[in-house]
């Protein structure tokens, strides 16, 4: 097959920002490039096993992960199109063992619920995705919640929960499991031959990757992961069935108005924008406008990105924990419109001696939130709830959070930072400076109704520390807890993956004495714990 000179260029530029990953005995990731319907680029580079040194090429399967949500709401779609399912009705409308709640189901396919991510509830209990559990299980953790995070529609927080309940509603209507539905509704129409639903975390699935945590400095070790996965991100696939499925945006037959539907916009209360649509989320490149979604699970990242303007689709797929599938797409697409009119300058770098002056700790009681800004790997990083994530320069002298997953961005103010969190809120942080110690009141029994999740805070010989147990495990490693003001604490959960935090407000009685602690995390915010006796 001829190559335009275009096409050898861009591919020697992609092949240096993937040279690391074909060294030997390394994972590593496929790229593909679509422009307008037809494949420029397609190519893997490092390893789908260590351990028995399978190179990666574009027949590899992954786990797509979050990358599922589009086609779990796209069936969805359908069975509304039939008449057999209203979007403005509450999920208990079609799982009754759910608990009444001011949900519709297209708040939750547009994230803007409310309700806590399920995979947050059980981490409350101790219990992660280390250790096995059954669907019926997961279903049991959003059912036994009443919490919501804020009144639905009012704002976007990212939640597996309203893909998992949407999955269960799919297969009570269709009277089918998930997968069958996806099958014969989307992936066999398309010709989308190499995807499925691997609900079974055990299924055999020919040419899937195994999945690596660690990089070529620390070694490289086995992702361990075994929760069983469904309409929030079961699916495996391979870069080429992305970008059938990505073609058929362009040129729809499954239903010329599903694409449409699922960019639909529907604006926050008040007016706010809401970028993430159904299933899929809204960003920018450089003045180009960019939909698509990003994909994360141990051992696994995914990023399909298209840029509709200009007929282009770049999709990153790794096994490979510590690789960025956004940030490499992004770049590659960047590398694909060179010369492009269409495309703006990029903003310049944040330099180091920008960040210098305000790293550190930084504050805000009401929310309550608590994130650490330094200059790491050569660029200004905001850790929050354990999870970094990288800034970059935006207009009006803001720096924000890369990905769209993470309403954050941040702008100084004297000596202070003003926040965005999105929908409206820019609340003003302080600098954190001495932190106070562990009130000795917190020491007790706390328990939490709607995560099913007991706390025991208690002094040792270290400090404070919490003893967790749930409903799916009933004692695990001890959580550390340190002091941040006299009214809230920071919760360390022991290192997996990533290494969660947590903040709980202290709640007092009109004597002062603690009687309930609100805890908040990345995606559940001031679920409340009651001191028991």
């Amino acid at each position: 097959m001829s190559k335009s000179i275009a096409t050898v260029a861009l591919e020697r530029r992609v092949d240096a920002l993937f040279a690391r990953y074909t060294r030997p005995g390394s994972p590593g990731a496929v790229v593909a490039v679509m422009r307008e319907g037809e494949i420029e680029l397609c190519k893997g580079y490092g390893l789908a096993s260590i351990e028995l040194g399978v190179p990666i090429g574009p027949r590899t399967r992954f786990r797509i992960a979050s990358v599922s949500k589009q086609f779990t709401v796209t069936a969805a779609l359908m069975l509304a199109a039939e008449g057999k399912l209203d979007l403005d009705a509450p999920p208990h409308k079609y799982l009754k063992e759910l608990k009444p709640l001011p949900v519709t189901i297209d708040q939750m396919m547009r994230n803007s619920s409310g309700l806590p991510d399920f995979l947050e509830l059980l981490r409350l209990g101790g219990h992660g995705l280390d250790k096995p559990v059954r669907a019926e299980e997961l279903l049991a953790a959003a059912a036994r919640n009443t919490h919501l995070n804020f009144k639905p529609g009012s704002r976007f927080l990212y939640s597996n929960t309203n893909f998992l309940l949407l999955g269960h509603i799919i297969e009570r209507l269709a009277k089918k499991t998930l997968g069958e539905v996806l099958e014969e509704r989307i992936f066999t129409p398309l010709g989308m031959t190499d995807t499925m639903l691997a609900a079974d975390i055990g299924a055999v699935i020919p040419n899937l990757a195994t999945g690596y945590l660690g990089d070529d400095q620390q070694g490289f070790r086995r992702a361990a992961h075994a929760y069983p996965q469904g309409g929030e991100g079961g699916l495996t696939s391979t870069v080429e069935d992305l970008l059938t499925w990505s073609r058929h945006f362009d040129d729809p037959t499954l239903g010329k108005n599903i694409p449409t539907q699922l960019a639909a916009v529907a604006p926050l209360a008040g007016g706010h924008v809401n970028r993430y649509r159904r299933g899929v989320a809204t960003g920018e490149l450089r003045g180009l406008d960019t939909i698509g979604h990003g994909g994360l699970w141990p051992g696994f990242r995914t990023e399909l990105l298209r840029l509709p303007k200009v007929g282009l689709t770049v999709v990153v797929i790794a096994n490979l924990a510590s690789i960025n599938p956004w940030r490499l797409a992004h770049a590659v697409a960047a590398h694909a419109l060179e010369g492009d009119r269409r495309i703006k300058p990029a903003h310049e770098p944040v330099a180091r001696s920008e960040v210098k002056p305000i790293a550190g700790t930084w504050f805000n009681a009401e929310e309550p939130a608590l994130f650490q800004l330094a200059w790491t790997n050569n660029e200004p990083t905001v850790t929050q709830n354990g999870m970094p994530t990288a800034l970059a320069r935006r207009d009006g002298g803001w720096w924000g959070a890369e990905a769209g997953s993470l309403e954050f961005a941040l702008k100084r103010d004297k000596d202070r930072l003003k926040v965005d969190l999105g929908a409206g809120r820019t609340p003003t942080f302080k600098k954190l400076g001495k932190r106070k110690a562990v009130p000795a009141g917190i020491v007790g029994t706390y328990h939490s109704g709607d995560s099913g999740a007991t706390w025991t805070v208690r002094k040792n010989g270290n400090g404070t520390a919490v003893d967790v147990s749930g409903p799916l495990i009933a004692s695990g490693p001890e959580w550390k807890v340190e002091g941040i003001d006299a009214d809230t604490v920071e919760i360390i959960s022991p290192p997996a993956w990533i290494t969660p935090t947590q903040l709980a407000h202290l709640v007092r009685d009109k004597a002062g004495k603690i009687v309930a602690l609100e805890v908040s995390t990345g995606r559940i915010k001031k679920m409340r714990f009651e001191r028991i006796a």
